[in-house]
C-alpha cells in the first residue's frame, strides 16, 4: 500500500492498530469459549476486558525485534499490560490459529468496504444509462465499425458484468469467513471442536472442516482470483474510455477540472489518465492473484512460505481493488458525453452499418446467402473507397434493383428499426443488479 492509491478506511483497516486489536479479539473470543469448557478460570476475558488496555505496536515490535516472533510479542506485550489473567491466552493455541482467524475477519471486513465502493460504481452506472438509453452510437468488433447501437446498451453491458462480479465478491466474502482454533497441526489435542465452533461463532465465523494447522489456502486463492476479476471489469471499461478519448474519436472524454494540465510540454493535452491508471492497477491486482495461486502448496501441515508474500498481497491488493472502485465511480459520474460526435462517427461510412440488414433483405427475396454477401460487399467496397454513399451504390446495381425496390432498400437503413431493443436489453441489465442496500 501507498498513500496515493489507499482510501482512509483501508489505510485504518490494515494498520498495525488494527490488526493487534484483531488478534486480541481473538484470543479473547477464544478464552470466553474456553471458561465454558473450565479451560480456564471462568472471568478471564472479562477481566483483561474491564482493563481496556490500549496496544501499542511500536512496543511489541520492540519485542519481536527480540523474540522473532509477532505473535509471541503481541502475549508477552498483553501480558505486560494486563497482568496475571492473561496468563490464560492462547491456551492449547498456536500462531496460526491467531493469525488465520484474524485474516478472514479482516479480508471479511476489506469486502465489505469493496462492495460499498462497488455499489456507488453501480449507481453511477445507472445514472448514466438512463441519461443515454436512446443515443445512437456505432459499436465496433476488431476495433473496425459494425452495428448501430446505443450508449444506453454500451454502458449496460458493464453494468451486468458489474452485477456478475458483485456477487462474485459476495461469493469470495463467504468462502474466506472461515478460521481455525484448533492448536498444532490442528488436532485440538489441548481443545475441542466444540470450543472452536462457539469461538467462531462468537466472531461471526465458519470453522475450516479440517485445518492443516493453517486454513487451506486454495480458499485465500479464489478470494484474490476473484479481487482481480473485479479489476479486470473495472479495465474493460477503462480501455473504452480511452478509445472513446482519442481525437479522431472524441465520443466521450474524461472531466478536465478548471486548472488541471495534461502535459509538461503541451499546453493543449487532455490525457485519459485517470483510464490509463485503471488499467495500470488492474494488472496489480492480476498479480497479487497470481502469488495468491502460488500459496496453496505448503509442506505438510503447515510451512510459513505464503505468509510473506500475504502481508503485502492482503493489504495491497484489497486497497487497491477499493481505490479502483473509488475512480471509476468518479469517472463514471464525470465522463463527458458527446452525442453529436457518436451520430458523426455512425455516419463516417456513409452507411456501411446497414450492410447485414441488405444481406438479409436479399436472402428474404430468394438469393442464396453467398450470392446475395457478394453483391453487398462489392457495393461496401465501393462505399469504403468514398466512391459514394452505400444507399446510392445500392441503388445503382442492377442486380440489387432487381430484388429490392427503392422503399425497402431504405427500409434497411432504418436506425429506430436497427435499435429498437436497446430499452429491452438495458432494462434486463437493470433488472440483474441490486445493491446492497437494494437486497436489504
Amino acid at each position: 500500500m501507498i498513500p496515493r492509491y489507499t482510501p482512509r478506511e483501508f489505510a485504518a483497516l490494515w494498520s498495525a492498530e488494527r490488526r493487534y486489536e484483531t488478534w486480541l479479539r481473538v484470543e479473547l473470543a477464544a478464552c470466553e469459549s474456553m471458561e465454558e469448557e473450565g479451560l480456564v478460570p471462568e472471568g478471564t476475558a472479562a477481566k483483561i476486558r474491564a482493563q481496556a488496555i490500549a496496544l501499542d505496536p511500536a512496543r511489541i515490535e520492540a519485542i519481536e525485534a527480540e523474540t522473532r516472533h509477532d505473535v509471541i510479542a503481541f502475549l508477552t506485550h498483553v501480558e505486560e499490560l494486563a497482568g496475571e489473567p492473561a496468563r490464560w491466552l492462547h491456551r492449547g493455541m498456536t500462531s496460526s490459529d491467531v493469525l488465520d482467524t484474524s485474516l478472514a475477519i479482516l479480508l471479511r471486513d476489506a469486502t465489505d468496504l469493496c462492495l460499498t465502493r462497488l455499489d456507488a460504481l453501480v449507481v453511477a452506472f445507472r445514472k448514466r444509462i438512463e441519461q443515454h438509453r436512446g443515443t445512437p452510437v456505432i459499436g465496433r468488433s476488431h476495433g473496425i465499425h459494425a452495428e448501430p447501437t446505443t450508449f444506453g446498451v454500451t454502458l449496460a453491458g458493464h453494468l451486468a458484468e458489474l452485477g456478475r462480479c458483485r456477487a462474485r465478491l459476495v461469493a469470495a466474502r463467504d468462502e474466506i469467513a472461515v478460521g481455525t482454533l484448533s492448536g498444532a497441526v490442528g488436532t485440538f489435542a489441548h481443545l475441542t471442536p466444540a470450543f472452536e465452533a462457539r469461538a467462531l461463532g462468537a466472531l461471526a465465523l465458519r470453522a475450516e472442516p479440517v485445518p492443516t494447522q493453517v486454513v487451506p489456502r486454495d480458499r485465500h486463492a479464489a478470494y484474490f482470483s476473484h479481487l482481480a476479476v473485479v479489476a479486470g471489469a473495472v479495465e474493460r471499461f477503462a480501455i473504452q474510455v480511452r478509445h472513446w478519448q482519442r481525437t479522431e474519436v472524441l465520443e466521450a472524454e474524461e472531466p478536465f477540472t478548471v486548472g488541471q494540465k495534461g502535459s509538461s510540454a503541451m499546453p493543449h493535452k487532455r490525457n485519459p489518465i485517470l483510464s490509463e491508471n485503471l488499467c495500470g492497477l488492474a494488472r496489480m491486482v492480476r498479480a497479487y492473484a497470481s502469488a495468491s495461486l502460488e500459496n496453496t502448496a505448503l509442506w505438510h501441515e503447515r510451512d510459513i512460505s505464503h505468509s510473506s508474500a500475504e502481508r503485502m498481497i492482503a493489504p495491497d491488493a484489497t486497497t487497491t481493488l477499493g481505490f479502483m472502485l473509488e475512480r471509476a465511480a468518479r469517472l463514471v459520474d464525470g465522463l463527458v458525453v458527446y452525442p453529436h460526435r457518436m451520430r458523426e462517427n455512425l455516419e463516417r461510412t456513409n452507411g456501411l452499418w446497414a450492410s447485414e440488414a441488405v444481406l438479409l433483405a436479399l436472402v428474404g427475396k430468394g438469393l442464396g446467402r453467398q450470392e446475395a454477401y457478394v453483391l453487398v460487399q462489392r457495393n461496401a467496397m465501393r462505399a469504403w473507397r468514398a466512391e459514394g454513399t452505400f444507399l446510392a451504390l445500392l441503388g445503382a446495381d442492377a442486380d440489387i434493383g432487381a430484388r429490392l425496390t427503392a422503399t425497402e432498400l431504405a427500409a434497411c437503413f432504418d436506425l429506430e428499426h436497427a435499435l429498437r431493443h436497446a430499452d429491452a436489453l438495458i432494462d434486463r441489465a437493470l433488472a440483474s443488479v441490486a445493491t446492497r442496500d437494494e437486497r436489504a
